[in-house]
Parts: C-alpha cells; sequence; structure tokens
C-alpha cells in the first residue's frame, strides 16, 4: 500500500453552519473558501484551508443524515479525519483483503469533486476514516 501523501481534511459535525462558519472567521480569523451541498450524502459543507490542511464543516441537510445520527449520539466535534491518496480504487480491495472493515466498497462522489470512501471506526481505532483522491489524481 502506497501511504497516505497528506491529511486532507478535517470533518468537524455542526448543528448550524452559518454559526459555525461566523466562529472560524470572526474568532479564527480563516476565511470559508467554499460551501457546498451533497445531496446524495444529505449534508451542507464549508470549507477553510490551515496551512495545507483542510477544515471541513458538515451541517445535516435531513434527520437521515450522517451527520444528524452523529450528533444526536456524540454531539458536535470532529467527525472525521481525512488522508489523501493516489488509486483508491485499487486501495479499496487492499485495505478489505488486510481486513480493514470497509463503509464503501467503491469510491463514490464527495465534496470538491474527490472520490471519497471511508472506513469503519471498529478498523481504525475509534477514527472515521475517510480516503480522497482528487479527480485525475491533480
Amino acid at each position: 500500500m502506497k501511504a497516505p501523501t497528506k491529511i486532507e481534511h478535517i470533518g468537524i459535525a455542526v448543528k448550524n453552519l452559518e454559526e459555525a462558519i461566523s466562529y472560524y472567521e470572526n474568532i479564527l480569523g480563516l476565511k470559508c473558501y467554499a460551501i457546498e451541498e451533497v445531496a446524495d450524502q444529505k449534508v451542507k459543507t464549508a470549507f477553510f484551508m490551515v496551512g495545507e490542511t483542510k477544515i471541513e464543516l458538515l451541517e445535516a441537510t435531513s434527520e437521515e443524515s450522517p451527520i444528524a445520527r452523529f450528533i444526536a449520539k456524540k454531539g458536535e466535534g470532529v467527525h472525521h479525519i481525512a488522508f489523501a491518496v493516489e488509486e483508491l480504487n485499487s486501495l479499496l480491495p487492499e485495505l478489505k483483503s488486510k481486513g480493514v472493515e470497509l463503509i464503501d466498497e467503491q469510491p463514490r462522489k464527495g465534496a470538491e469533486g474527490m472520490s471519497i470512501a471511508f472506513l469503519h471506526p471498529k478498523s481504525t481505532f475509534g477514527v472515521l476514516t475517510e480516503l480522497c483522491e482528487k479527480p485525475n489524481n491533480l
């Protein structure tokens, strides 16, 4: 397995995206550079750059959203860590063969046009892990 190239982003579940954006901009001095809804994941996202790493704020757009369930169970806070990887299509079967429990057997479309897949926290020492690959690996 080729190692991840960087931490792509840290996902933070929030109840109110506007309030959270205000905190990150007005208190921390960061600038929100993109807001995007990912309809099939029932989530609205906002992104901030901190050095070479992004912070992704996630607000549920439906009570059936994984983010809504997360907040109901654990409250607002760190939801996942995402790593930039290459060759996600071939990486997933390799991880599965090593006993890693996959949430996504195949990559799916995520925010910012990325191909993404999640690894189950049962296999990652309690941390929901997202693997991200830029389109055409750019």
